[in-house]
């Protein structure tokens, strides 16, 4: 089949038509964006169209910004016939043979085949992101006992400003006022995430707070939920 106006796939594996090339080739007299009010209006943005910026050539050579729309085929064959131009039949019969050829059982299965292959790939480049994190989650899982925000940075191999700031931002911690407030867990969760190792009074006579510890459920929790939570599992 010749091609008569240029049909894109877009990401969601869609036809479409750049609405500035169906006006040149239908040969419409009016202005294009006064051709785009009249024949739009009963046509959804965002469903049978959308806007998109294309480049044009002037004559110095340049390029220049221009607007146009990308039209879905069903909303272009209509476009073609309201129209009303020499070339309206004509267009609107090579957007019904698009259509018929597109939705034929072997180009489906071809599509189907290149989706399930796309997405293959993209969960091997995941998985190949993703093994670092998951070998560090199996070892710190191993290691019984609790441990503080440090030590627990260190053993999920993140910055512990990160850590600090995600469990402050999720309320699992707050820290307590003063110069030097100190960070303490939500009564909530201890002793299943946070354990306290004793507090008391330093050699000056000073009270200190008791120092938080994260224990091993606790780690597997915020390591799960902070740092891997989209771990990529095939559809089938």
């Amino acid at each position: 089949m010749n091609q008569v106006i240029k049909v894109q796939e877009n990401e969601q594996g869609e036809q479409q038509v750049s609405a500035r090339e169906l006006h040149k080739e239908l040969g419409v007299k009016t202005r294009f964006s006064l051709w785009v009010e009249q024949n739009f209006k009963m046509f959804v943005k965002g469903v049978d169209f959308t806007s998109v910026v294309t480049t044009t050539v002037v004559n110095n050579g340049a390029t220049r910004q221009i607007d146009d729309f990308n039209l879905t085929t069903d909303m272009a064959k209509n476009v073609a016939m309201m129209s009303k131009t020499t070339k309206s039949q004509e267009i609107r019969d090579y957007f019904i043979a698009v259509e018929k050829e597109w939705n034929s059982p072997e180009l489906m299965m071809a599509r189907s085949l290149n989706y399930a292959n796309d997405r293959l790939i993209a969960y091997q480049k995941q998985h190949e992101i993703d093994m670092p994190k998951i070998e560090a989650f199996e070892h710190f899982i191993a290691t019984g006992g609790a441990i503080g925000l440090r030590e627990t940075a260190k053993e999920m191999q993140v910055k512990q400003t990160d850590l600090v700031d995600n469990l402050l931002n999720s309320k699992y911690i707050y820290r307590t006022q003063g110069r030097h407030g100190k960070l303490q867990p939500y009564t909530q969760y201890v002793p299943k995430y946070f354990v306290l190792k004793s507090g008391g009074t330093n050699s000056e006579g000073i009270e200190f707070l008791p120092s938080l510890r994260i224990t091993p459920a606790g780690r597997e929790f915020f390591y799960k939920k902070f740092f891997v939570p989209n771990q990529t599992e095939l559809e089938v």
